[in-house]
């Protein structure tokens, strides 16, 4: 087991491993802490990365298998102990190790009587047994067993589809989840609106991955299934080349923007697309805005002083801030 103390950093982002043990061949352990998080952002990303780790990582299993002169899945074998689908059941159980693409074929062929376990299967080179003693039959007599076996590469879990049995070949159901569970805990620190957040992540895998494996695939799939959104262009919303830079009428907070054409479709739907989140605001000005619904540059520039000065603990500094971002980060022109 390898502890760690944990240091938290109020200043840069940081992660690390705080404990890590292997229980066993077929069972890892790792807990992660990530901080410092603002309010809310710990429970959005351990929720996030919990779905990722339990459904968006792929793993290896054992999908089908044939056995000749086998009537029926249920049948039992003279000589060996465990029926045909209990045979099944003890393969389902097998954790592979492999990067492999598509399906691959393997074997069993021994001699009783004897112990079959995992390490009997003739696999390909590109695929790892994690552990070998895992049991498969038990031959009481001097009698073959042999068993073709299909091996493919997926994720999630699937059901075997019933009547696709042909040939004594048989499907099994495919358990292609490396993360056996993943669970996240949070513990707050601080106080108002210096309150922030640790994200503590524990992670348990089948052996095939280690939770670190693990925690580092599933970031990288929830970045791969948010890059379209970063590139995502729609008809009217189209962005010029430099996003922060928006020839846009002069105004003040006195007078919102009622009179003026900024509110044309065009410009309207542009300004839409910025977040203040882009505007570099102070946290405490940034705060007050978000718990005003106001979200986006349009929504900004849509209020009048008067407005702000409505808003609790808002003080006309605030708003001469407001302004300096705009003239910094935007052309504004008469």
């Amino acid at each position: 087991m390898v502890r760690e103390e944990i240091a938290v950093s109020t200043r840069t982002l940081q992660w690390k491993c705080v404990e890590s043990r292997a229980d066993s061949k077929r069972l890892y352990y790792g807990r992660f802490m990530l901080s410092p998080l603002m309010k809310g952002q710990a429970d959005t990303i351990g929720i996030a990365m919990r779905r990722a780790l339990l459904g968006e990582i792929e793993g290896t299993c054992i999908t089908r298998a044939k056995l000749d002169k086998v009537p029926h899945e249920y049948s039992t074998i003279v000589g060996i102990e465990e029926s045909i689908h209990e045979i099944f059941m003890n393969l389902k159980e097998i954790v592979l190790r492999s990067n492999l693409y598509g399906t691959r074929n393997a074997s069993i062929c021994v001699r009783g009587p004897r112990y079959v376990t995992a390490q009997d299967i003739i696999s390909p080179p590109s695929v790892e047994i994690v552990d070998t003693t895992q049991h498969i039959a038990s031959l009481t007599e001097p009698i073959d067993l042999c068993i073709e076996l299909q091996i493919q590469r997926d994720r999630g879990y699937r059901m075997k589809t019933p009547n696709k049995y042909q040939n004594g070949s048989y499907p099994i159901d495919a358990v292609s989840m490396p993360v056996r569970n993943a669970n996240h805990s949070i513990h707050s620190y601080g106080n108002g609106n210096e309150k922030q957040e640790i994200l503590f992540l524990e992670i348990w895998t089948n052996g095939s991955l280690t939770p670190k494996e693990a925690l580092h695939e599933a970031s990288r799939n929830l970045i791969d299934l948010f890059i379209p959104f970063l590139h995502a262009e729609e008809e009217g919303i189209r962005l010029e080349d430099n996003p922060n830079r928006f020839n846009i009428p002069f105004f003040t907070f006195h007078d919102g923007l009622a009179n003026t054409n900024i509110r044309k479709k065009k410009k309207g739907i542009a300004l839409k697309c910025i977040f203040i989140d882009q505007s570099e605001l102070p946290p405490r000005t940034y705060n007050y805005l978000k718990r005003s619904n106001i979200n986006t540059l349009l929504d900004l520039l849509s209020n009048s002083q008067e407005d702000f000065m409505k808003i609790e603990h808002f003080r006309i500094e605030d708003v001469k801030q407001i302004l300096d971002i705009l003239q910094k980060h935007f052309t504004i022109d008469c």
